[in-house]
């Protein structure tokens, strides 16, 4: 199986792995302060793009 597959369905399981649980902790943060579930959902919108680009790197160099 090469690079580029792995990384597209690791990429596609973690991807719904991460909504699934940004989803779960909202629920939580919707009880606090308007402050807070700024800073949440700002963060929760940007940190998956890390991982994914790390993911789309390694699957470029083989």
């Amino acid at each position: 199986m090469s690079r580029t597959a792995i990384a597209s369905i690791a990429g596609i399981l973690g991807f719904l792995l991460y909504v699934a649980a940004v989803m779960i902790l909202a629920d939580l943060v919707l009880q606090t302060h308007w402050a807070l579930q700024i800073l949440y959902f700002a963060l929760a919108g940007i940190l998956w793009a890390w991982p994914a680009k790390w993911l789309m790197f390694w699957a470029a160099r083989g």
